[in-house]
């Protein structure tokens, strides 16, 4: 596939796993997925994989439920999950995905982030064609399974690509496919270490060094705010 493997793909991971590390942001999707499908993880798929992610990030077992806890409180905080999509300096595509409990707090916070680089917001959905929403998983080699068989069963269940790295797999499937393959994976008794719905940009493009800096910048003060939850760009 060469998508999750591209130009600056060290950079574009260590910025995710810095934001996957911040328990905050963590405990915030384990609270919305508890809140929109219930506290019990084995009836609550979605759940399921948001403690699936924490734990894949070391966080303790105490934030988790006191996360699951909070959306069952009588203070429970009513998040919302909304995207922006914005051009950059030297004109970048992003996309910003974002839980937040306040989204005039957090539309006015992107705006400004943008706007102190000279880009700024475009419509909702003009760059949903940019960009393809993909499935991810992240296990490593079954020992007691040979991975043709096992391949072909991920397909059965809509696995459209699968990648090697350092002994750990990733298999990829449209994001419409994620519960589907996700209980594929399960029934097959892989031990899945991430799950994640990513988007990748259709047609990456490529940034001189000099440019790459200015976009960096922003792509760093995006993942400081608190209710940015992931970012991507069309960089190649």
């Amino acid at each position: 596939m060469g998508r999750a493997f591209e130009y600056r793909r060290a950079a574009k991971e260590k910025r995710w796993d810095k934001m996957s590390r911040t328990f905050p942001k963590l405990a915030k999707k384990i609270t919305i997925a508890a809140k929109s499908g219930g506290p019990d993880p084995d009836l609550n798929a979605t759940l399921r994989t948001a403690i699936l992610n924490a734990k894949a990030q070391n966080m303790p077992k105490t934030n988790i439920d006191a996360a699951i806890k909070r959306a069952t409180g009588k203070d429970a905080a009513d998040f919302t999950e909304v995207n922006y999509e914005a051009k950059g300096p030297h004109g970048v595509l992003v996309f910003v995905e974002c839980a937040t409990d306040n989204t005039t707090r957090t539309v006015a916070n992107v705006k400004s982030y943008f706007n102190k680089v000279g880009g700024g917001l475009v419509p909702s959905g003009s760059l949903e064609f940019m960009f393809s929403r993909k499935a991810v998983f992240e296990f490593e080699k079954p020992v007691d399974k040979e991975m043709d068989e096992l391949e072909l069963e991920l397909i059965d269940a809509g696995m459209e690509e699968i990648e090697e790295h350092d002994d750990i797999f990733y298999a990829y499937a449209d994001y419409t496919q994620f519960g589907e393959l996700s209980s594929a994976l399960e029934k097959l008794n892989i031990d899945v270490k991430k799950a994640v719905l990513k988007r990748f940009a259709n047609d990456p493009v490529e940034f001189p060094e000099e440019q790459l800096e200015d976009i960096e910048k922003l792509l760093d003060k995006l993942d400081e705010d608190d209710d940015v939850q992931a970012v991507y760009t069309n960089i190649a």
